[in-house]
């Protein structure tokens, strides 16, 4: 049983931009071609499984458009971490004490004050990845780096982290591909 995990595209949007849950467009043409590499390595039994953040549903969508026998479900659950006030603005216009106190208790304080914190963050993906484990099923995620992260961690039987200094700090570009169990190479580009 494998699960995939795939990044999104491209953003339309200002480099530097705080965008965790808001609800953000992804260019065209670049999905599409992720899109066009992904879709034939497809198994047929697969459930594809969306966040319900349009930049995920284009690439979702374009995937079912070019394998009409995948069934798309949307959960909420991988969708990105949710950034309260910082959401929609430029990640160094962000206060300076507002991101350290953040950074000095990463498990517990809220993102932007009114977001999420990490503990909660985790502990939503790790309800999407226990029932994926309980499926028996294998699975495409298409979602976001945070999730992303956070799926390295519960692979590695971590489900709560404390200190910033242990989430995965690895880059995961647009369209980048990991997979646990099987079916795709663990980790490339789209």
């Amino acid at each position: 049983m494998s699960l995939s995990l795939l990044r999104h595209g491209p953003v339309d949007g200002a480099a530097g931009l705080c965008y965790g849950r808001s609800d953000v467009a992804a260019l065209v043409q670049p999905t599409q071609e992720i899109a066009e590499r992904i879709a034939p390595g497809l198994s047929p039994d697969l459930d594809l499984i969306a966040s319900p953040r349009a930049r995920c549903l284009l690439l979702a969508h374009a995937l079912q458009a070019l394998r009409p026998d995948l069934r798309l479900r949307i959960d909420p659950r991988i969708a990105e971490m949710d950034f309260g006030t910082w959401e929609g603005r430029p990640w160094a216009d962000v206060p300076r004490l507002d991101f350290d106190a953040w950074m000095n208790d990463f498990g517990h304080a809220r993102a932007g004050g009114s977001g999420e914190s990490t503990g909660i963050f985790m502990a939503r993906v790790a309800q999407a990845h226990d029932d994926w484990r309980a499926s028996g099923r294998p699975a495409l995620w298409v979602t976001h780096a945070g999730v992303m992260r956070a799926v390295l961690l519960l692979q590695a039987g971590k489900r709560h982290v404390e200190q910033a200094s242990e989430w995965p700090s690895q880059s995961i570009g647009w369209g980048d591909l990991m997979a646990f169990g099987g079916g795709f190479p663990q980790r490339g580009s789209a």
